[in-house]
Parts: structure tokens; sequence; C-alpha cells
């Protein structure tokens, strides 16, 4: 009996030490490696697709488009194990299928009408988005003062990154509202859905891992998407298509919208997959440093101008939003008891 219970007690303690170790460093480095590659990717041929057509709701959807195929592809096959949702499980995903579909054609309409780099810029400021949310919808999230306070230097950073030597405030409105309506999105995104998917990745008869998660989110918000596109753009669609294929190519379109689409898929399965194995706070931390990639690449790619306080004003922005992901996770020192 002494020997089973030490062959038990050991097994225990390797299971739980293995549990504890983790993921190993190579898969961590390889998921985030993964992650910056596909994003950037995503972001030059998603600008090189809105620069084609000006259908940029258009793109969007077909952007999801590829995901859909992609899901299904994975599931048919087998590869992927097919959610096993009820009515209620995707009535309780379709408010945030809404937000995922407002946050990602919000980021392709404001890099479709102003600079990559401006877009990033902007929405280093979904921080500022969540914190406010946090505080207005149950259940009330308040966070540590010290990460209220690096609300402040994200607000002015980009405040700065909008003010141009010699011009003044110099924003491109239309830009800025789009972003603006991305970051909105997510924050209410990340604030109703965190409880959903919580739930749907702990029933394991749900086949709801990370990468299923963000499977069906994807459906939902291309189903969102389709009506946007017959309401803003389906009168002139037919007559951009025709414009876009006679000066740029057919071909050239659909590779750069479906390349788009590819990446934009692929990048956020990785970022889903890396948050799962390390947590939300150290992805937040590298979901700033990836912005840093995204503005310096795209400003050479697309040969955006980047002045002093646009300089100055992102890092400025950045940074905070890197101290506001570390701050806005310190837990309160406990309390001692009075002897």
């Amino acid at each position: 009996e002494k020997t089973a219970s030490i062959s038990t007690i050991t097994s225990t303690n390797m299971g739980s030490s293995a549990a504890a170790s983790g993921p190993s460093s190579l898969k961590l480095v390889g998921l985030v490696a993964a992650w910056y590659a596909g994003n950037t990717l995503y972001n030059i041929y998603n600008k090189k697709a809105t620069n084609m057509i000006h259908a940029h709701w258009f793109v969007a959807a077909a952007q999801l488009v590829v995901g859909v195929v992609w899901s299904m592809i994975m599931w048919g096959t087998g590869m992927r194990k097919t959610p096993n949702l009820t009515a209620s499980d995707i009535a309780a995903c379709v408010p945030i299928g809404l937000f995922a579909c407002l946050a990602h054609a919000g980021s392709v309409l404001a890099m479709g009408v102003g600079a990559v780099s401006f877009a990033q810029i902007v929405k280093a400021c979904e921080p500022a988005f969540a914190a406010v949310i946090g505080l207005l919808l149950p259940p009330i999230d308040v966070k540590p003062m010290l990460a209220y306070a690096m609300l402040i230097p994200i607000v002015g950073g980009v405040g700065l990154a909008c003010v141009k030597e010699g011009k003044g405030v110099d924003i491109n409105v239309t830009a800025f509202a789009w972003a603006s309506m991305a970051n909105m999105a997510a924050a209410l995104k990340g604030k109703m859905g965190g409880s959903v998917t919580k739930s749907l990745k702990g029933d394991k008869s749900k086949n709801m891992d990370s990468a299923n998660v963000y499977a069906v989110m994807n459906i939902i918000s291309f189903l969102f998407n389709v009506p946007m596109v017959v309401i803003a753009e389906m009168d002139t669609l037919q007559v951009e298509w025709d414009k876009a294929t006679a000066e740029h190519g057919a071909q050239a379109l659909i590779i750069n919208i479906a390349l788009s689409g590819f990446f934009f898929y692929i990048y956020n399965e990785f970022a889903f997959a890396f948050t799962a194995n390390v947590g939300a706070v150290t992805s937040s931390v590298l979901n700033t440093a990836k912005r840093v990639i995204i503005i310096v690449v795209s400003s050479i790619v697309f040969v955006e101008p980047m002045e002093r306080n646009t300089v100055i004003g992102s890092a400025i922005a950045i940074g905070g939003t890197f101290a506001y992901s570390l701050a806005s996770k310190v837990k309160p020192a406990a309390k001692k008891k009075k002897a």
C-alpha cells in the first residue's frame, strides 16, 4: 500500500510539475513570430487592397470570407473538432461577433482613408476606451489609480502626434473617426466577451478551444458585415470594382484582398493561442510592441511621412499603453490585520 501511495504521489507531483512548466519557450517564440509576421503582412496587403478599390466595407467582408472558408475546411476534414453549440450559446456570441465586426471594419476603413501609421497611433488609445467601458458597464472593473494615470500619456501622445510643425493640429478626421469606432468596438467586445468565451472554453463538450472561439466569432462578424456592404456600397460596388480592375487588373486586386484576409485570420489565431498560453497581461504588452513594428514597416513600404512630433507622440502613446497594460493588472497590497 505504501509503494502504491508513493507511486501515486510521485506521478501526481510529476503531472503537476509538467502542468506548471507550461508551454515551451520555443513554442511561445514561434507563436509571437507568427503573430507579428502575420499582422505586419496583413496591414501591408490590406492597405494595398484598399488603395486599389474604394469599397472598404466590401474589402473588410471579403477578408472575413477567407477565415470562414478556412474554418469550414478544418472542420470538414476533421483536422479540428467541430464546435458543439446550442442556440443559447450562439445567441450569447452574437453581440461579441457584432463588436468584432465593427472593430475589424473600423480598422480597415481607417487605414483605407488614411495612413496605416496614423491608424495604429490612434488605436493605441484603445485602453482609454476600455477603461471607460469598464466603469460604465457591469460588472464594474475599477483599475488601480496608476493605470488611470497612464491614460494621460496615451491620449497626450496621440494628440502630439496630430500636431504638424508649422501647421498646428492636422487630423485626418475620417480616419480618426473610424479608428475610434474600432477602439470602442474592441473595448465592448473585450468587456462582453470575457465571461462568454471563458464559459464556452470551460465546457469541453462544446469543443471551443481558442481557435474555435475565434472561428465562430469570425463567422458571426462576417454575417454582420454583409448588410453594411449592402447599405453603404452596393450602389457603387460594381462601378468601383470595374474601375479597380481596369487600373490594376483583377488578378492583383483579388490576390491582395485574399492575402490580407488570409493573414488577418492567421495572425488572430496565433494571437489567441499565445494569449491562452501566457495570459492577457503578457499578450497586451506584446500587442503594444507590435504597433511599433507596424508603424515602422508601413512608413517604409508606403513612404508615409513621419515628422518629429509624430515620432515623439507615437512613442509616448505606445509607451503609455505598455505601462497601462502592466499597471492595470497590479494587485492591491493585502491589508495587514491588527494584532
